[in-house]
């Protein structure tokens, strides 16, 4: 379900919705900017750094993949940006609004109106008794929409995914695959800045994952959306024009591949990877690169008029030798 969804048990509140700068200044920012950003859970006695200082940008009209093992703060990230989770240090702007410190009020709003989420599990985007029609228009009746204008927003997004035909299905009567058209389409319904999704094609098979992918290419293309994917899937990752890799609660390295006929990635070359260097000058060196030199805890740095050379740590004995 999307964070629209999910917050719709909430009553409807009117007015600003979180930013705190004017139109025109939100229009010139980007979609996503994190700088420093940290999120600290605490579990009893203890806590764990889930993010470390991460900082991204992401420009309006991107599609970002975003990778990474287990734990590397990916999840934490996305609730972060889905307003779900608040950081505990560093500043997350999503659309003009800071969401460090932000109201519940607000951020409640800031859910309905600025972005859309898509979940993994297909099932699990979707309110189980509605038919497919009736969960597009659930966000846009919380959001104060009309009958008429929000069923008509439905159905125009299900005719565009393909589901015109399945409208009056309820979820159990419909495919993995078009659960999660459906549950972009639910996604949609509000007109988000943004577009967040979390291993959309994680549960699906290759035909059925190409399907739903295309439908999150469109999102971005017809709709101008900010999407930012969450993803295992190589072949998913291999197709959108930027790949972020997340180690360790921070960004590590950036894939930047060829610049196809449109923002989605579409008939990209091979990309170079860069390691990426934070607001703190600190960058992270791959473990391939790391252990073959037995590079551990200190490196000797040289800088020449062209590049930085990164020389692994010698003892007096290894010197001497």
């Amino acid at each position: 379900m999307t964070a629209t969804a999910q917050a719709a048990a909430s009553a409807h509140e009117g007015g600003n919705q979180g930013g705190d700068q004017g139109g025109d200044q939100a229009a010139a920012e980007p979609a996503i900017q994190c700088d420093r950003l940290v999120r600290v859970h605490k579990a009893g006695s203890l806590e764990v750094q889930a993010l470390q200082g991460l900082d991204l940008r992401v420009e309006r009209g991107e599609m970002v993949a975003m990778v990474g093992a287990s734990g590397s703060g990916k999840s934490t990230l996305l609730n972060i940006l889905a307003g779900l989770d608040a950081p505990s240090a560093g500043s997350a702007r999503v659309a003009g609004h800071q969401l460090a410190g932000m109201r519940e009020a607000d951020r409640l709003r800031y859910r309905r109106h600025e972005v859309g989420v898509i979940w993994q599990n297909p099932a699990g985007n979707l309110l189980p008794h509605l038919t497919a029609a009736e969960n597009v228009a659930l966000p846009l009746r919380y959001a104060g929409t009309g009958y008429r204008a929000r069923r008509a927003r439905a159905l125009d997004l299900l005719d565009e995914l393909g589901l015109a035909d399945h409208r009056d299905r309820i979820p159990a009567r419909l495919s993995g695959g078009e659960q999660q058209r459906v549950a972009i389409a639910v996604a949609l319904a509000n007109k988000p800045s943004v577009l967040l999704a979390d291993e959309p094609t994680g549960e699906l098979d290759s035909q059925t994952a190409e399907n739903v992918f295309e439908a999150l290419r469109a999102a971005n293309r017809e709709h101008g959306a900010t999407v930012l994917v969450v993803t295992h899937d190589p072949a998913i990752a291999g197709r959108v024009a930027r790949t972020i890799a997340i180690r360790d609660g921070r960004v590590a390295t950036e894939t930047l591949r060829t610049a196809g006929p449109d923002s989605a990635g579409a008939g990209l070359g091979p990309g170079i990877e860069y390691a990426v260097v934070d607001s703190a000058g600190r960058l992270q060196l791959p473990r391939e690169f790391t252990e073959p030199l037995g590079i551990r805890d200190r490196v000797r740095l040289e800088r020449e008029a062209d590049h930085i050379g990164v020389w692994p740590h010698q003892s007096d004995e290894e010197q001497s030798s």
